[in-house]
């Protein structure tokens, strides 16, 4: 079953990212929180924070280990989601929606190229041991 939406790219750290203009919203994949278990604690990324591509911009806990989150492209952070600070858990149950970790400005639209479409990722987990 396929329940990576197609409207986002993926990265092999298991981050996906949804591009509108030049703003994009940023999270972890269904494959990421299930492969987590139960997220307890979101570190958000400070707005303003400038963010490069496949480097670590915040981190997220769950029961069972603490995991860095990469940035799927480089750019600045212009909101988080302040939701999950109250409510990490939000990541389990909605990771493409309500579980949206942050939103940054775009530096290189061209980063956004070398990610994978649902379809590649999809393929990806199926073929990798994580």
């Amino acid at each position: 079953m396929n329940q990576n939406p197609a409207d986002r790219k993926y990265t092999k750290e298991h981050e996906w990212i949804k591009l509108d203009g030049d703003t994009a919203t940023c999270g972890i994949t269904f494959h990421a929180q299930e492969l987590l278990t139960d997220i307890v604690f979101v570190e958000l990324p400070a707005i303003g924070k400038k963010l490069e591509q496949f480097k670590p911009c915040c981190v997220v806990e769950s029961v069972k280990s603490v995991s860095d989150v990469y940035a799927p492209v480089g750019g600045e952070v212009v909101e988080s989601n302040k939701t999950l600070e109250s409510n990490p858990a939000q990541v389990n149950k909605d990771p493409y929606d309500a579980g949206w970790i942050w939103k940054m400005k775009v530096a290189n639209p061209s980063d956004l190229e070398g990610l994978m479409t649902a379809e590649q990722y999809e393929g990806y987990t199926k073929s990798s041991s994580h």
